[in-house]
């Protein structure tokens, strides 16, 4: 599986939602700022409303403009087994229950999945607990991690 398409595929996901991000934005600030919506009394607050909203929509757009500055400077480099799981690996965890699954440490901000052919790619960045579980094992290494009361068993079945 090609890293860089993986790559391209989460800028392009990052592209689509910075657009209905941005479009939304306009839309609560449209909402917020016309003449029909300004207050008549103290209870009436739909243009304070949209007013937040449209601030959490621009706050959410800049999160993913960085998110998109962070992947477009991020060059994945080959697995090195003398490091052991890096930023930028490609990793197949296999659970008790025989269940693989394949993950692609990638910077912050690209948390998503992604089919790649009949694959399904999961992206996590190196803080989320799984990502940070990851780091430094190598192939046949077991990967814990605590999700809330249960904890959680993988082991590493291939890195790329």
């Amino acid at each position: 599986m090609d890293k860089f398409l993986l790559q391209q595929q989460v800028l392009e996901r990052l592209a689509e939602d910075l657009l209905q991000t941005e479009q939304a934005a306009r839309v609560a600030h449209e909402t917020a700022t016309h003449e029909e919506n300004i207050a008549e009394n103290k209870y009436d607050t739909l243009g304070l409303e949209a007013a937040y909203l449209a601030t959490g929509q621009a706050r959410r757009a800049e999160a993913i403009r960085q998110a998109m500055a962070n992947w477009r400077q991020f060059r994945p480099r080959p697995y090195d087994a003398s490091k052991g799981i890096q930023l930028g690996a490609l990793v197949c965890l296999i659970d008790s229950e025989d269940k693989q699954q394949q993950f692609f440490l990638g910077p912050d901000g690209g948390s998503m999945k992604l089919l790649v052919g009949a694959q399904l790619v999961q992206v996590i960045s190196s803080e989320a607990p799984l990502g940070r579980a990851m780091l430094g094992k190598c192939e046949g290494d077991e990967v814990s991690i605590q999700v809330a009361p249960v904890g959680q068993q993988f082991e590493v079945l291939w890195v790329h």
